[in-house]
């Protein structure tokens, strides 16, 4: 039986258009047929489909890849006394196929397949069109197997039982719940830069919430991290809410922070536009775990640091206190997260401060503002500096 020269025709066109190798297609298709034939011709058996798939398992469909024609082929055993007619073979019938065969070798005959060609023509196109899906989808995946880990821009196509699908390129990204940021709404038809995390059993798992994800973000804005000059050595993140990253320098004369934060706070704005009302504290490292502690809990002023075994001992300001804690504990929560050290916090009197929660937050984002104004001042200044001596040198 063979298909048309026309079918064998788009197969091509399949392959050139849509970066399928035509191989794949004729083995679909080989495959498709087998299925096709077999489901059929043992339709009305009674037997479970363990059996039915016994009785086919020497069949094969070969497919001419020039000429379209395909053959139904059945691998028999030679016998001397044939007891199955499906799967075995005499030796003096062998021997018309090929002279020189013996008992056990196994030889392929070619069998009637007067319905193959109506099966094939049923049921071979809709599983040839599913393979064909699977094998875009392996290419496309392909593309991405050596790219997890790295920052995409995502379009928004529609939600899914809570989780948001994206389309990056020609592939599929699935965003779960877990990996959203908080209180986040996701527009269709909107763009989303989103972070690659894995791909699992053939789909994309991409992630907003991840801290890596934040950690690539600066990697866009601030070419001192893209180069290695500045460090992130940490990072602390409940997304959609707040964040902690642990900077260092590399090269002296380079300001970690300043580089994170930008002239005019430019680039810190640009990762905080991206990811909404998320709040980022952006502090030096330290290879001294105290000082590492005492940065950590900005913008807290800390009196002292004490570290026992695995335990920090922190000791602050009364005024300062509710302030190193933070809402809810989300500041020292942060902190012990970002340090890997548990931290105790104390008053100087021994005595907490009781203060509401919005008296707490105003303070907080007193405090906030201060800091990336003064911040915003250091690297005006540092660039001046830099402007000056450029002018000196001319």
């Amino acid at each position: 039986m063979a298909m048309t020269s026309e079918f064998v025709a788009a197969i091509n066109q399949i392959s050139a258009e849509r970066g399928i190798e035509k191989e794949d297609i004729f083995k679909a298709l080989e495959s498709a047929i087998l299925v096709a034939y077999k489901k059929e011709k043992y339709f009305d058996l009674s037997l479970s489909e363990d059996e039915k798939e016994e009785l086919g398992d020497n069949l094969s469909v070969e497919l001419d890849r020039e000429t379209g024609e395909f053959k139904l082929i059945a691998t028999k055993e030679v016998v001397e006394k044939v007891k199955d007619d499906n799967k075995e073979i005499s030796v003096s019938e062998a021997e018309m196929i090929s002279p020189s065969v013996e008992v056990g070798d196994s030889v392929q005959i070619e069998m009637p397949s007067e319905d193959l060609g109506r099966i094939a023509a049923q049921t071979a196109k809709q599983v040839i069109l599913q393979k064909i899906r699977e094998s875009e989808k392996d290419a496309v995946l392909g593309e991405f197997s050596d790219k997890v880990g790295e920052v995409f821009t995502a379009l928004m196509q529609r939600m899914q039982k809570g989780q948001v699908i994206f389309e990056i390129g020609k592939a599929t990204a699935v965003m779960p719940q877990e990996e959203q940021i908080s209180n986040e709404f996701y527009r269709l038809g909107d763009r989303y830069k989103v972070l690659l995390k894995s791909i699992e059993e053939g789909d994309m798992i991409v992630s907003r919430a991840d801290p890596k994800f934040l950690i690539e973000l600066f990697k866009l804005e601030v070419p001192e991290i893209e180069s290695g000059v500045v460090e992130i050595k940490a990072v602390a993140r409940e997304a959609g809410s707040r964040s902690k990253i642990a900077v260092v320098s590399h090269q002296e004369g380079v300001d970690p922070i300043g580089s994170c934060v930008g002239q005019r706070g430019i680039r810190i704005a640009n990762v905080m536009n991206e990811i909404g009302e998320e709040k980022i504290d952006i502090i030096e490292w330290d290879e001294e775990p105290e000082r590492f502690v005492a940065n950590a809990l900005s913008p807290a002023k800390i009196e002292d640091v004490k570290i026992k075994e695995d335990t920090a001992t922190v000791k602050v300001d009364d005024e300062q206190l509710s302030l190193a804690i933070g809402r809810e504990g989300q500041n020292v929560r942060l902190a012990w997260k970002l340090t890997g050290i548990k931290i105790d916090i104390v008053g100087s009197s021994g005595k907490a401060p009781v203060k509401k929660e919005k008296e707490e937050k105003v303070e907080e984002e007193k405090t906030e503002e201060k800091e990336i104004k003064e911040k915003v001042k250091k690297t005006k200044k540092v660039t001046k500096a830099k402007k000056a001596k450029k002018e000196i040198k001319k």
